[in-house]
């Protein structure tokens, strides 16, 4: 069985750089691949003595209503077949993608009209993808280095291809909430490390933030109660299908409270065998 990962979204939104990252991380990495191919593409992955068992296949670029509506049938053919297949689809908010091509000064790729109604058009043209998705990385308040890092955290992992992946992200909400994730918890109750001198400087990374944030009482009694929620949910969104979970831990700056809790219920759930891994879209900000 061979395991395909379709990336996809709009453009502007860092398919190339999830490519890029794929590619180091070992994928077989084919860009715009003709969806009459796909299935011929299977075959040979899938012929015993292949050393290509990873193969990702970057839809996008090439536009086309036809060309869409190709790709989304194949996705059940392949797993009919007995391939593992998953989706990603990266986005981002209208004005950001105008900002990054106006940046940039490149061409939109269905750039017929104006930069604003390309993007329309081309939001129109996935919207059967984006249904499709598995998982869904706004890219919008990422660099291209938290977003490779994204994925390496999500399709890096070659030991647990069948088990959902739990993400657990800290984020500020004085910088938004995220909009790809799945269930946010806020934070901001606790003491904020912020208004200690000694500790402003620092982030939830720092052994002596996480000591002042674990140290306080409503901490313990707040991480216990995640769990236990957390354990009755998980088996029953796996057992449902799902392959991915986004967790969103707020606090104000997303600096401190939050990275410390998203880093400590990530721990205590892999060691109870539950896959899951820390992301801090804020830290550095």
């Amino acid at each position: 069985m061979s395991e395909f990962l379709f990336v996809t979204g709009m453009s502007g939104a860092g398919r190339s750089t999830a490519a890029a990252a794929l590619e180091d991380l070992g994928w077989f990495v084919i860009d715009n691949l003709p969806p009459a191919l796909i299935t011929k593409v299977a075959d040979l992955v899938g012929r015993p003595g292949s050393e290509t068992e990873r193969v990702t296949l970057v839809i996008g670029r090439a536009g086309g209503d036809e060309y869409v509506a190709d790709v989304v049938p194949m996705l059940a053919r392949l797993r009919k077949a007995g391939h593992q297949v998953r989706v990603l689809f990266l986005d981002a908010a209208d004005d950001v993608l105008v900002r990054r091509f106006e940046g940039t000064r490149r061409r939109h790729p269905l750039a017929a009209r104006g930069v604003n109604e390309s993007i329309s058009d081309e939001r129109r043209l996935l919207a059967s993808l984006r249904d499709a998705a598995d998982i869904v990385i706004d890219t919008g308040d990422l660099n291209t280095n938290q977003l490779r890092q994204r994925v390496i955290e999500l399709f890096g992992d070659a030991d647990h291809p069948r088990h959902m992946q739990t993400s657990i992200v800290s984020f500020g909400y004085k910088h938004g909430i995220p909009l790809d994730v799945d269930i946010v918890l806020d934070c901001r109750f606790l003491p904020n490390p912020y208004w200690v001198d000694a500790l402003r400087p620092l982030s939830g990374r720092d052994a002596p933030v996480r000591e002042y944030v674990m140290a306080q009482e409503q901490t313990g009694d707040f991480l216990g109660k995640v769990e236990e929620l957390l354990r009755m949910l998980l088996p029953a969104f796996e057992e449902e299908g799902k392959s991915y979970l986004t967790i969103a831990l707020g606090c104000t700056g997303g600096r401190h409270r939050s990275v410390v809790l998203a880093d400590v219920l990530a721990e205590r759930l892999a060691s109870t065998s539950i896959p899951a891994a820390s992301f801090h879209r804020d830290i550095d900000r």
